[in-house]
């Protein structure tokens, strides 16, 4: 599939579907938990499917689980039945930690597993693109060194947190070749992280990991979504297009209208109905309302693209999800 050809016939058509980050609130039909969901590529390939019969999305994209990498490079994580995975304190703590780390082979912890169900997602879903997802450099980084840490860190060990990241995005570049490898039609890259940067951090610290991630991978049949769901989003909009991503993903703490309004039209914009607020903690009444609003001030530009702000949790009602494409449906019938 040419993914460049794609992207423009969706800005194109006058009606389009919506593109939310929808994968484990699967498991609630499926009857399993999170926990069995995560280590089984059988069982991730069948939640997809099973999205995409009852979905009616622009593509599917898989499980958005931003401890899969962390894992790989030694990080402990906490796996439980009905919350996404989380990484356990930190691995990277002096400038020798930052020397010694290795880069880890593709296949190590549960990488070969995320990537063996894309590869049986593709076979079973035919009729849209499938994305894969991965973690950004920024964000590994400071699931590594630890949040807070890796912040101050660019001010006082900048060279150790750049040597963190070069490893850390020669890591993402081949874990996202072998989604290529195996028929995914693109990537949802989230660095959330980054969206508590200043533009000036972020230029120094994400964006040219970022860049070289793009240059490696994407072409004309392989696109890559940059996703960036932080406070600071609005004010790097330049930064964040000279990225060179084929769309663009933003979450519910970022003014949704500003960012169509200061984003290039020759690029995706994707968001932003609120996952936790809505998705999860709303009512069918409360998702209509928050939708129609969304797509109110942003449809008047080509290149939007309704979606949830971020990862949809697993335990969100499946009637808050069906109301979400059931008010998409109804701004395109009333336009």
């Amino acid at each position: 599939m040419n993914m460049r050809k794609w992207m423009q016939e969706v800005m194109d058509a006058p009606r389009k579907k919506a593109f939310p980050v929808l994968s484990f609130p699967a498991v609630q039909p499926m009857g399993i938990t999170v926990a069995q969901l995560v280590y089984d590529s059988d069982l991730q390939a069948k939640a997809m499917k099973l999205v995409a019969d009852r979905c009616d999305s622009l593509a599917s994209v898989s499980m958005m689980d931003l401890s899969v990498e962390a894992e790989a490079f030694g990080s402990q994580i906490h796996v439980s039945d009905d919350e996404v995975p989380t990484v356990l304190g930190s691995i990277v703590v002096e400038p020798e930690d930052a020397e010694a780390l290795q880069v880890p082979q593709f296949g190590a912890a549960r990488t070969g597993v995320y990537v063996e169900a894309i590869k049986k997602a593709v076979e079973l879903i035919t009729d849209r693109p499938v994305f894969a997802g991965v973690i950004g450099p920024y964000s590994l980084a400071g699931r590594l060194m630890g949040m807070n840490e890796i912040f101050f860190n660019c001010f006082d060990e900048p060279e150790m947190v750049k040597l963190v990241l070069d490893k850390c995005t020669a890591f993402i570049i081949e874990y996202i070749k072998a989604y290529k490898a195996v028929g995914a039609h693109g990537v949802v890259v989230a660095e959330p992280a980054a969206g508590l940067l200043s533009a000036e951090m972020m230029e120094e610290f994400s964006a040219p990991y970022m860049k070289r991630i793009v240059d490696a991978v994407q072409d004309d049949e392989f696109a890559l979504v940059y996703h960036n769901c932080g406070n600071s989003t609005t004010t790097m909009t330049e930064e964040m297009y000279a990225i060179g991503a084929m769309a663009y993903h933003f979450g519910d703490a970022v003014d949704m209208k500003f960012m169509c309004d200061n984003m290039p039209e020759d690029v995706l914009v994707m968001g932003n109905v609120s996952p936790s607020k809505t998705f999860q903690g709303g009512t069918p009444e409360s998702m209509r309302a928050e939708t129609l609003d969304i797509m109110e001030k942003c449809c008047v530009h080509k290149n939007f693209v309704i979606s949830s702000g971020c990862d949809i949790p697993p335990e969100s009602p499946w009637e808050n999800i069906d109301a979400f494409y059931a008010a998409v449906e109804e701004y395109y019938e009333k336009h």
